[in-house]
């Protein structure tokens, strides 16, 4: 036998972790021009050349809140209905994907914290002005009561205490109609389980029902490792989507697992099924102390480490998986605890109840519960623990259900929460476990939905979460990344290599430039060369501006004086593509937190891109924007574009294109006084 399957471990151990060094990059020399033009009545001139050298390191820094481990790629920070302007929801058409197992089931409990979050969405978005479309799937299993759209509207109407209309068949195939929404401000669209197209995520059927819809608001967590049509078809033709309250809550819940700054952290594991959840436990042991198997697969454990057990407990084609767990735990000194004993019952007599030792269960009866040595050993580990999560059910045989060992497991929670504990309670069956012997669960961390769980732990990216817009996950130290925060700001969108921003910077140093890039590298190097110039007015940031702007800018304590997109892929605006770039979302940030005068410049080498530009700009902008080209104005194709670059500072792709003599088109938005 290898040592790993010799070794029992009867301490908690500590993990450490690593930092990670990243390679830099060389920087050539860059030459300028010079230009002047007016912004916000500032007057912009530049003149002179920039070098920018490698090899060095930033100094500037932002308040990051990552995850112990570093940044969970399977949860970015998404936008929530929280955070989203209040104006902008204002006479707004916005589709609730609510959860029917809170606010639709027979025993709704109005002072949990999960229906007191899925409430205050919908009751939130009326008290904001805006027209919601409330949609889910039900059955009669949930409540007997629900049987068609008009009784669940009824039953909405009820916890609302707002009148829910239940609107006309979605499966006919002409959209929702504008004239349709003004007989009330809350509307019910059919039960979605009824619809094959919504988990085959149609995109007809996702376009059928987000017509007239312009924001989306997913509070449906419970749903968020599917691909529904609901939740992430629709996301595709609205301006905007974002978390729900009770969504957002649940996303934090979920967050706080992969945390372990509370030291000793235990996981209680249940449940079956270990080859398909082996990447999960991987994921568990590089978090916690102990993993305590308390369900079908401490069998799969056991058997890894050498024990023999019944072959009807054997889980087929499981045994690699479990010894590269069992190695996985050895190598990161992970304790690894199974049941020492249990409760069975006699296949021939079902009434005749037995303890026996984990490693001597007779022929003919079957582990049915967690015996007395067991429950000892749990309850040691449970009372030196600062944080546990548990995740599946005790339960040991198909055929009967566990009674004694969880409840007992559960009194062990209640007690260890009253000493600053934090428990994470994940699973329908546990939660209600808790309930019961706590009369509330108001001390845990509740995670109603295993499946949703166990996905994340596998650090598979949920599609429900990435369906939602990103919000900029930092809180940004404004003054650490500029001299003088209270400078004017420049911002520009898709900064690249920064050639433009570092050219700005150097020439004007009574403003503040700001990249915005979703390429981390050249954000890392322009950061770089940031520090190495000794520019203190320029600063770079690594995020998708599509969906963060106004999150970045809004904090800005100063004002913004000019916007710049500058030659922006062309792919993006492919039809399937055209959520991508410059969402009516990014443009309204833009026309909300422009000073007044301020500018926006628009160029690219492809006149179709810089005409897609113009008409979005001037068609969300809110009548904010118009058109500034005064006496640079040149006429091409019949279409007026400025002359020249109004600035002279160009980023690298402007040189080229005028390198090989073809034409820009540029354009000046400027916004109205007052607006």
């Amino acid at each position: 036998m290898s040592p790993v399957l010799k070794t029992v471990q009867t301490t908690l151990s500590l993990n450490k972790l690593s930092s990670r060094n990243y390679p830099r990059k060389e920087k050539k020399l860059l030459q300028h021009g010079s230009c002047s033009f007016p912004i916000n009545n500032v007057q912009l001139s530049f003149q002179g050349g920039l070098e920018v050298v490698s090899n060095v390191n930033s100094s500037h820094k932002e308040k990051t809140c990552l995850y112990d481990d570093g940044e969970l790629e399977a949860l970015p920070h998404v936008q929530t209905l929280r955070e989203f302007p209040q104006e902008e929801l204002v006479a707004k058409v916005v589709m609730v994907r609510f959860d029917s197992t809170i606010l639709l089931g027979g025993k709704l409990d109005l002072s949990s914290l999960s229906a007191s979050k899925a409430l205050y969405t919908i009751k939130y978005l009326h008290e904001c002005g805006a027209k919601m479309i409330l949609v889910s799937e039900w059955s009669r299993k949930i409540n007997p009561k629900l049987l068609d759209a008009q009784a669940v509207a009824d039953i909405l109407s009820s916890v609302l205490q707002l009148k829910v209309i239940a609107l006309r068949c979605i499966s006919c195939k002409s959209p929702l109609r504008r004239e349709d929404l003004q007989k009330a401000d809350i509307f019910l669209l059919e039960n979605l389980s009824e619809y094959k197209e919504e988990v085959a995520n149609c995109s007809k059927f996702a376009e059928l029902l987000s017509s007239e819809v312009d924001i989306l608001v997913n509070d449906s967590f419970c749903q968020s490792h599917k691909v529904l049509a609901s939740t992430v078809g629709v996301a595709r033709f609205c301006y905007a989507s974002m978390a729900g309250f009770s969504f957002e809550e649940n996303l934090h819940q979920l967050k706080k697992i992969a945390k372990t700054k509370k030291k000793p952290y235990l996981a209680v594991i249940g449940g079956g099924n270990l080859k398909s959840k082996a990447a999960a436990l991987q994921f568990l042991a590089s978090r916690c102390d102990a993993l305590v198997f308390v369900g079908q697969m401490s069998f799969q454990i056991m058997r890894a480490l050498g024990h023999s057990i019944p072959t009807n407990l054997v889980e087929r084609d499981a045994r690699k998986a479990a010894l590269d767990i069992v190695q996985f735990a050895h190598d990161k000194n992970v304790l690894m605890s199974y049941p020492k004993d249990f409760w069975c019952t006699n296949q021939h007599l079902p009434t005749e109840l037995e303890v026996f030792p984990a490693h001597g269960v007779s022929a003919s009866w079957l582990p049915v519960d967690l015996g007395p040595r067991s429950l000892e050993e749990i309850y040691s580990l449970v009372t030196n623990s600062k944080k546990i999560i548990w995740i599946g059910p005790v339960k040991f045989s198909s055929s009967k259900p566990c009674t004694v060992g969880t409840s007992k497991l559960a009194q062990m929670l209640c007690k260890q929460s009253q000493c600053e504990c934090e428990i994470t309670i994940v699973g329908s069956t546990a939660c209600e476990v808790i309930k019961n012997e706590s009369n509330s669960l108001s001390s845990f961390n509740v995670l109603e939905n295993a499946s949703v769980v166990w996905e994340f732990l596998k650090e598979q990216k949920l599609p429900g979460v990435m369906s939602l817009n990103r919000a900029y996950p930092f809180e940004i130290d404004w003054s650490v990344a500029y001299h003088d925060a209270s400078q004017p700001l420049v911002v520009d969108i898709g900064s690249g290599n920064g050639l433009f921003i570092m050219g700005m910077a150097q020439n004007r140093k009574d403003l503040n430039f700001l990249g915005l890039e979703i390429n981390g590298k050249l954000v890392k190097r322009c950061l770089d060369s940031v520090h190495q110039s000794g520019i203190r007015n320029a600063y770079f940031i690594g995020s998708n501006a599509t969906t963060t702007f106004r999150s970045i800018v809004s904090s800005y304590p100063g004002e913004l004086v000019l916007v710049s997109v500058q030659c922006p892929n062309p792919d993006f605006n492919k039809p399937e593509n055209r959520w991508s770039m410059l969402q009516r979302s990014l443009i309204e940030a833009v026309a909300d937190l422009l000073a007044s005068k301020g500018k926006v410049f628009l160029q690219s080498d492809v006149e179709a891109v810089a005409m897609r530009m113009k008409e979005q700009f001037l068609q969300y902008g809110k009548g904010k924007l118009h058109l500034s080209h005064d006496q640079y104005n040149i006429r091409i194709n019949g279409n007026a574009w400025l002359e020249e670059n109004p600035f002279g500072i160009r980023s690298d792709w402007e040189q080229h294109v005028i390198d090989r003599g073809a034409p820009m088109y540029r354009l000046m938005l400027s916004k109205s006084t007052g607006s």
